[in-house]
């Protein structure tokens, strides 16, 4: 099967479009050009503002005037992650997006499906004249993915509509109404190096190969954290032969659970036997702890030339000892939501620079006061490692409405189109739709989309007979929410 041969065919047209034009965080420049000469061609109206978010106006279809307006809403920018071994430009390259059996996948990076696939909806929907709607704007937003910046600077009046449908969810039959709050937290590390000295050897330790993953919607899936899983290793090397690190790299973006970590380290020559014996006891341990959720897990120790610097003893355990207690996962569950994460807390990534090490980690709950309880245990952790602890502004969760009139027009035309009933429930992830629910107190949201995996990571994939279904609901809804 071919691109063109995907149905809805628009949708997918525009997303091959989309794939080929670079976006990452905070370098939305070329899509929102794209979008604005999109909107210029169909002759459409369309305003950019000061923070680069972009909306674009459709009038109503004859006879659905009155209709209230509906605002559509995506964000631009995607999680530029890549396999090791993979050779990508994200500022230059276009994604190369092949189909796989099921899914819509990319050769060896993130696919941008998140949210791509929303955006690509839109203007599907923008281009078209046959699908009945009421007065549409649609909503493109920059920098969803490293900090909410296109939300947060949304300034009210920038549209008009009060009920929003935001296209940026990742289970296909799920509507959701509400989502956690979050806050980032990083750490600087200050740190000494001098030359190994007398007969020492150098290594090069590897953890990789895990899934990764969204560090919120995927964090109570029983996931691995390349992170913890090599420095666990490191920490028992160091109390049995005393090591010294020269590098310590693993994860990348806060909001990614960290699916690769690898580290140089230098130990006394005589004790090279007995940590290679270590290393294949520790392997063959972590495969049968991960076999079940991680069963791609690799590890490899090689030797390696002798740095000229290492960490100081002290600074070595200092950096080992805050990174094994640092906690990562989930923290806990919501009573008030059954089965949901209420707070959780990631281990996203760590990156040795010349005098500091910096460690990045994010937090999340749908109780503001949780949320900060656990930023806290971060941040006290590494004050005991005498680090530099600074927080995020942070963002505001999206307080269920259970109540809603769009939730109940979604749920009744989900029910008709699939004589089944949707499950209705908040995400652990962080949408946009609390900072708008901010600036427009009385808007009416509901979140939903095709079925996604492996989000945040190269493994990311989009099931093709989901968007179909999520498509054919998101015009149901369009073409009938004036009847309700």
């Amino acid at each position: 099967m071919k691109f063109g041969e995907l149905q809805p065919k628009d949708l997918w047209h525009y997303f091959e479009e989309i794939c080929q034009i670079p976006r990452p965080s905070k370098k939305e420049e070329k899509i929102a050009a794209y979008l604005l000469n999109f909107a210029k061609e169909q002759g459409l109206e369309a305003k950019k503002d000061e923070a680069g978010n972009v909306l674009i106006i459709k009038p109503a279809s004859a006879g659905m005037e009155q209709t209230p307006t509906v605002v559509l809403q995506a964000h631009m920018d995607m999680v530029c992650e890549k396999n090791a071994d993979t050779v990508h430009d994200f500022d230059k390259d276009p994604i190369q997006p092949y189909i796989d059996g099921e899914w819509v996948k990319a050769k060896g990076t993130t696919l941008g499906a998140d949210d791509g696939i929303g955006m690509a909806a839109q203007l599907a929907i923008l281009a078209s004249d046959t699908i009945k709607h009421g007065p549409l704007e649609c909503l493109f937003t920059v920098d969803e993915e490293t900090g909410l910046t296109g939300a947060f600077a949304l300034k009210p009046g920038f549209f008009e509509g009060r009920m929003l449908l935001n296209l940026d969810s990742e289970d296909e039959g799920e509507l959701f109404i509400g989502c956690a709050g979050g806050i980032d937290t990083v750490i600087e590390m200050p740190v000494e190096k001098d030359a190994p000295i007398g007969s020492v050897f150098a290594v090069k330790i590897t953890v990789k190969g895990l899934q990764g993953g969204h560090s919120g919607d995927d964090i109570n899936k029983g996931r691995g954290n390349a992170i913890k899983i090599l420095n666990r290793f490191l920490w028992d090397l160091n109390h049995k032969y005393g090591i010294r690190i020269a590098d310590f790299s693993g994860g990348n973006l806060r909001n990614a659970i960290a699916r690769e970590a690898s580290a140089v380290i230098v130990f006394s020559e005589k004790c090279k036997e007995q940590v290679r014996v270590d290393f294949n006891v520790y392997q063959a341990e972590m495969e049968s702890v991960w076999k079940l959720t991680e069963p791609g897990l690799k590890m490899e120790l090689e030797s390696t030339d002798l740095p000229e610097q290492v960490l100081v003893p002290i600074y070595t355990a200092r950096l080992l000892n805050a990174l094994y207690a640092c906690p990562h996962g989930v923290f806990s569950m919501s009573y008030r939501m059954p089965g949901m994460v209420e707070t959780s807390t990631n281990l996203a990534s760590v990156k040795m620079l010349d005098d500091n090490v910096l460690i990045t980690t994010s937090q999340r709950s749908d109780v503001d006061s949780e949320k900060m309880n656990i930023a806290h245990m971060v941040a006290s952790v590494f004050s005991l490692a005498h680090a530099k602890v600074t927080h995020g502004e942070g963002y505001p969760g999206w307080a269920p409405n259970p109540d809603s009139a769009l939730l109940k027009i979604a749920v009744a035309s989900y029910r008709k189109l699939f004589g089944k009933e949707p499950i209705v429930r908040s995400i652990h992830a962080g949408l946009e739709c609390g900072l708008f629910l901010e600036k427009y107190p009385d808007m009416d949201m509901v979140s939903f989309g095709p079925t996604l995996r492996g989000v945040h990571s190269p493994d990311e994939k989009v099931n093709i007979a989901t968007v179909e279904m999520w498509w054919r609901h998101l015009i149901d809804i369009l073409e009938h929410i004036g009847e309700n």
